[in-house]
C-alpha cells in the first residue's frame, strides 16, 4: 500500500502491474532523453552567436526531426498496445466474482458457490483495531486465492463507481444497468488496499476495498465456513 511521502508506484502484486511499471520506466526513460536533447538544444541556440543569414531551408534536418519523433511514438506505442491487448485477456478463469458498488459501501457475490455473498463497509474510526488502517479498512474482507486466474465482474446500483487495487494494476468502472469485466492474477499472500476511484458522492472516499490473498487452501476453508 502507499505510505507517507511515497513519490513512486506501489509494489506490484499481479504479473499485469509489473508489466505496466516497465512500460512506465520505458516511457520515463525516452521522456528523459527528450527532455535532454531539446534542453541542449535550446541552450545552444540561445548562447550561439553564429548566424547565417542566407539560410533559407534544411531539407536534411527537417527530414531528421520528421523521421525521428515517428519511431520514437513507434516505441511507445508497440508495449503500449501490447500491455492494453494483455489486460482484455480473460485465460480459463478458476472463480469469477462480482463486485457491486452502493452509495457508499461494495457488496460481493461468488457466482460459483451457493449463497456465498456478503456487503463490505469501512470500519468507523471508534471500531478500529491496533493493527487496523484508518479509512482503508473493511469488515469484510474480499478473500480471494493467490496464482489462480480470477475474473471479476464489476456494477453499480446507484451511480458510477471504479473497483481500484493499485498494486494489482486494476481499474474498472461500475456503471448501473453494464457489467464490466477484468481479470486478476495475484501474486503472493497479503492485504491489498485500494479505495473507489470514481467521484460517486458525499461519501466516495469512505468506501474502500480490501482484498485478502490466500492460498488454495485457506479459500476452500473460508468458503466452508460462509
Amino acid at each position: 500500500m502507499a505510505t507517507w511521502s511515497n513519490l513512486g508506484i506501489q509494489d506490484a502484486n499481479s504479473p499485469l502491474m509489473e508489466q505496466l511499471i516497465f512500460f512506465h520506466d520505458h516511457t520515463l526513460m525516452i521522456l528523459t532523453m527528450i527532455t535532454v536533447l531539446v534542453g541542449y538544444m535550446m541552450g545552444t541556440v540561445l548562447y550561439n552567436k553564429l548566424i547565417n543569414r542566407y539560410l533559407l531551408e534544411g531539407q536534411t534536418i527537417e527530414l531528421i526531426w520528421t523521421i525521428l519523433p515517428a519511431f520514437t511514438l513507434i516505441f511507445i506505442a508497440l508495449p503500449s498496445l501490447h500491455i492494453l491487448y494483455l489486460m482484455d485477456e480473460m485465460n480459463n478463469p478458476a472463480v469469477t466474482i462480482k463486485s457491486i458498488g452502493h452509495q457508499w459501501y461494495w457488496s460481493y457475490e461468488y457466482s460459483d458457490f451457493h449463497n456465498v455473498e456478503f456487503d463490505s463497509y469501512m470500519k468507523p474510526t471508534n471500531e478500529l483495531e491496533m493493527s487496523d488502517f484508518r479509512l482503508l479498512d473493511v469488515d469484510n474482507r474480499a478473500v480471494l486465492p493467490m496464482n489462480t486466474q480470477i475474473r471479476l465482474l464489476v456494477t453499480a446500483a446507484d451511480v458510477l463507481h471504479s473497483w481500484t487495487i493499485p498494486s494489482l494494476g486494476i481499474k474498472i468502472d461500475g456503471t448501473p444497468g453494464r457489467l464490466n469485466q477484468g481479470s486478476i492474477l495475484i501474486n503472493r499472500p497479503g492485504l491489498l488496499f485500494g479505495q473507489c476511484s470514481e467521484i460517486c458522492g458525499a461519501n466516495h472516499s469512505f468506501m474502500p476495498i480490501v482484498v485478502e490473498s490466500v492460498s488454495m487452501n485457506q479459500f476452500i476453508n473460508w468458503l466452508k465456513n460462509n
